[in-house]
């Protein structure tokens, strides 16, 4: 599973081959969560309300990133590195 980013302590991970809707994993202090991208909302997980937070600040800086290496992962190519929030 291809790391895409990190940031403060959370890792941004994608699955090659996975399925719809587009979503990438996110993993921080033992928590995943897995998280819609055009939404940011948790389809299945959980992570502090801080680490959520600052995922959805993330995403909403990256978005078209994160649909692009979607679809390369669908397709099993090799995603981005995404530049991390700062």
């Amino acid at each position: 599973m291809p790391r895409i980013s990190s940031f403060f302590g959370i890792a941004i991970e994608m699955y090659y081959g996975d399925h719809p809707p587009p979503h990438f994993h996110a993993r921080h202090g033992g928590e995943t969560a897995k998280i819609e991208i055009a939404t940011g909302v948790v389809m299945r997980g959980s992570l502090s309300p801080r680490a959520l937070r600052l995922v959805r600040e993330w995403v909403a800086e990256h978005r078209d990133e994160l649909e692009a290496n979607f679809e390369r992962v669908v397709n099993h190519e090799v995603p981005t590195q995404i530049e991390p929030l700062k």
